[in-house]
């Protein structure tokens, strides 16, 4: 089918972009330009000034919206805060209006959420159905879901996807933390007790693909691999696979006060232990479950 992906060109969506021709899908993308070529499969749209090609989006199969600043790349002013929202918010608003006024709305939407959406939780896990917090980005993801709900009136299966850390040598988390590994820098952060839900890209983009293919998958769904670590345990298993030592904590004033405090809470400090129980009991298999299977298969020749 062909199927719409707004942040076509981020870190997840450009793995996805691939993947859905190998599934046998065509992708549209969504870009914020005026006028698309011709010979590009992409749509234009520009969601500051509510505009979206809503013609070119009749009789498209599924929407995968992954659109949004992102969270870790900047210190957390007012300024950059109202932007990480309102680059959430203002795309599905105007994507979920747009579908819901086609004559052939797609079957499915996938729109993209996090695991921040529970807060920080110290060790008490988390499935689909838990509470959610009350800190920014608690309140960030709620919104966030918020405006994709109403699609649900037109008839589309609406999936949120709720990702946890997703990890891949060739961007994210990972791939900054490869370098002060393997100079034997990398350390516990705090405590290290704190809890940390991870998924493989790979998996990211293998769910979201059985999220578009399996109809009885609906609601908020966690992407993360069964099997979370606390931050000592991720941080021992990196360097394990990079055979690095990992005896120095951390220091986190340094970080503070580049990053602002609240932003290394969030990123370095908060607890989240969430479990994929939707996305397991639709028979997703996981490539990577645990951390021994996916760093090395994620690090390649960079372990040696």
């Amino acid at each position: 089918m062909d199927v719409l992906v707004t942040g076509s060109s981020g870190f997840i969506g450009s793995a996805l972009l691939p993947a859905l021709v190998a599934a046998g899908h065509r992708p549209i993308r969504a870009l914020r330009i005026d006028r698309v070529p011709a010979s590009v499969d992409a749509i234009a749209w520009d969601p500051e000034r509510g505009t979206i090609d809503a013609g070119a989006l009749e009789g498209i199969g599924a929407v995968v919206h992954l659109a949004g600043a992102g969270i870790g790349d900047k210190r957390w002013t007012d300024e950059r805060k109202r932007l990480i929202l309102e680059s959430r918010t203002k795309p599905t608003r105007l994507l979920v209006h747009t579908l819901r006024a086609l004559q052939r709305p797609p079957s499915v939407m996938v729109s993209a959420s996090a695991v921040g959406y529970y807060g920080s939780a110290a060790d008490t896990p988390r499935t689909e159905v838990s509470a959610p917090g009350n800190d920014f980005v608690a309140r960030v993801c709620q919104e966030w879901e918020a405006a994709a709900a109403p699609v649900t009136e037109a008839g589309v299966r609406l999936v949120t996807i709720r990702s946890g850390v997703v990890l891949d040598r060739r961007g994210g988390l990972l791939q900054r933390l490869v370098l002060p590994f393997r100079l034997g820098l990398g350390g516990r952060v705090g405590s290290g007790k704190q809890w940390m839900s991870w998924i493989s890209l790979r998996d990211e983009v293998g769910a979201i693909l059985h999220a578009i293919a399996t109809p009885e998958l609906q609601g908020p769904t966690n992407l993360t691999a069964p099997n979370p670590v606390t931050n000592a345990e991720f941080t021992r298993a990196l360097g394990a696979a990079l055979h690095r030592p990992t005896v120095l904590p951390t220091p986190l004033l340094p970080l503070k006060v580049l990053y602002g405090a609240e932003l290394v809470e969030h990123l370095l400090l908060a607890s989240q232990n969430v479990v994929p129980e939707r996305l397991l009991a639709c028979g997703y298999e996981f490539a990577h479950p645990t951390l021994d299977v996916a760093l090395p298969a994620l690090l390649g020749d960079s372990a040696g």
